[in-house]
C-alpha cells in the first residue's frame, strides 16, 4: 500500500535540477522562486470537482491534462508565461494505475509549456483536485479584465461550443454519431490553452480573459469591470467544425453560452487589426472578430444584417446553475 510520501515520490518528485526561476522545489516546507527583476508575478487557482467539473469515471490522463490547462488558460488571458505550479487533491484510494496515468497526463501538458511541478498536498476524501499556478510578465504588460476600450474589436480565438455539443451528447440532448461525439468530447477534455497567443497579444491588446463558463457570462466580466457595453454578431461566432451543421439556434445557444471552451476573449483597438492577425499567426492560432466595445452599458446580439436580436442566455455558475 502506497503511503502519502511514496505517492508523491512515485509520481511526483521528479529529479531536475534549479533553474534561473526554482531555486527549491518539492521536499522542503515551501517552494523558492527567483522573481526577476522587472517582472511582476502572476497566480491563479482552480479546484475540480469530481462530479460537478468532471466524471466520476473519467479518464485520468485526460483528466491531469484538463486540471493544468485551465490554470494555464488564466495565465494565457493575462499574458503570463508559466512557471510553475502546486498540486494539492485528495483521492479515494492511491491506486497505482490512475495515478500512473494521471501523472503522465499532467506532466505531458507542463513539459509543453515548460511549467514545473513545485509542491502541493494530498489526502485521502472524494476525488477533488486544486492546481495554483505561477507565471510571469514584464511590469504593465498584464492583459487585465478592466481595459477594455470604447471603439476596441472583441475577438475570439480557436472555436465555441463543442464542449457543451458533448455534454449534450452524454446527456442524451441530441443524437450525435460515435465519431462526432468523440471529437466534441476532445475539446471539452482536452482544452488547449492559448499560452503563446496570450503572450504574442502583449502591447496590442487591451482586455482579455479565458471563456471557461460560457461567452456572454464571461464577457459580462469585462464589461463590468471596464464600465462599457458590447455588440456581438452572433452568427459570426466561430463554431467548432461538428457544430457548424446544427441549427442556427442551436449554434448561437451552445457557442454564446456554453462553457468549457478555454479559448480566449480579447480586446483590441480597431486600427490594429492587422498586428492581432499577425500575433495569433506566430501564435498558429484562428482568431475572429465578433463584436466591438461601446460606451452604451449592457450587451446587445446583432445578426447577420446588423439587426438586434432577442435572447435569453445565461452562462454556468457554480452556485444558480443545478
Amino acid at each position: 500500500m502506497l503511503s502519502e510520501f511514496d505517492l508523491i515520490k512515485r509520481y511526483f518528485a521528479r529529479h531536475t535540477k534549479p533553474d534561473e526561476h526554482l531555486a527549491l522545489g518539492i521536499g522542503d516546507d515551501c517552494a523558492l522562486l527567483n522573481i526577476t527583476p522587472g517582472m511582476q508575478m502572476a497566480i491563479s487557482s482552480d479546484m475540480l470537482v469530481s462530479g460537478r467539473h468532471f466524471f466520476p469515471d473519467a479518464d485520468p490522463y485526460l483528466l491531469g491534462h484538463k486540471c493544468l490547462a485551465v490554470n494555464l488558460s488564466d495565465l494565457a488571458a493575462m499574458g503570463a508565461k508559466p512557471v510553475g505550479f502546486t498540486l494539492a487533491f485528495s483521492l479515494p484510494e492511491a491506486n497505482p494505475a490512475w495515478l500512473e496515468k494521471f501523472s503522465q497526463g499532467l506532466f505531458a501538458l507542463a513539459d509543453q509549456h515548460q511549467c514545473r511541478l513545485i509542491g502541493g498536498d494530498t489526502t485521502k476524501g472524494p476525488l477533488n483536485i486544486c492546481i495554483t499556478i505561477f507565471g510571469e510578465l514584464p511590469l504593465s504588460m498584464a492583459l487585465r479584465r478592466d481595459a477594455a476600450q470604447v471603439g476596441d474589436d472583441i475577438w475570439i480565438s480557436g472555436n465555441l461550443g463543442d464542449a457543451r455539443l458533448a455534454l449534450a451528447g452524454y446527456w442524451r440532448e441530441l443524437e450525435l454519431s460515435p465519431a462526432d461525439q468523440l471529437q466534441a468530447a476532445t475539446r471539452m477534455h482536452q482544452p488547449t490553452p492559448r499560452v503563446a497567443l496570450g503572450i504574442a497579444l502583449r502591447g496590442i491588446a487591451h482586455a482579455a480573459l479565458d471563456i471557461s463558463d460560457g461567452l456572454v457570462g464571461d464577457l459580462g466580466h469585462i464589461l463590468e469591470s471596464s464600465r462599457v457595453g458590447a455588440s456581438l454578431a452572433i452568427d459570426a461566432m466561430p463554431a467548432g467544425p461538428i457544430l457548424q451543421h446544427f441549427p442556427p439556434a442551436l449554434r448561437r445557444q451552445f457557442t454564446l453560452s456554453g462553457g468549457d471552451d478555454y479559448e480566449l476573449c480579447f480586446t483590441a483597438p480597431a486600427e490594429r487589426r492587422a498586428e492581432v492577425v499577425a500575433a495569433a499567426a506566430s501564435a498558429n492560432t484562428l482568431v475572429t472578430r465578433v463584436g466591438r466595445i461601446d460606451a452604451e452599458p449592457g450587451l446587445r446580439f446583432l445578426d447577420q444584417h446588423a439587426n438586434p436580436v432577442c435572447l435569453s442566455l445565461q452562462s454556468f455558475d457554480h452556485f444558480t446553475t443545478p
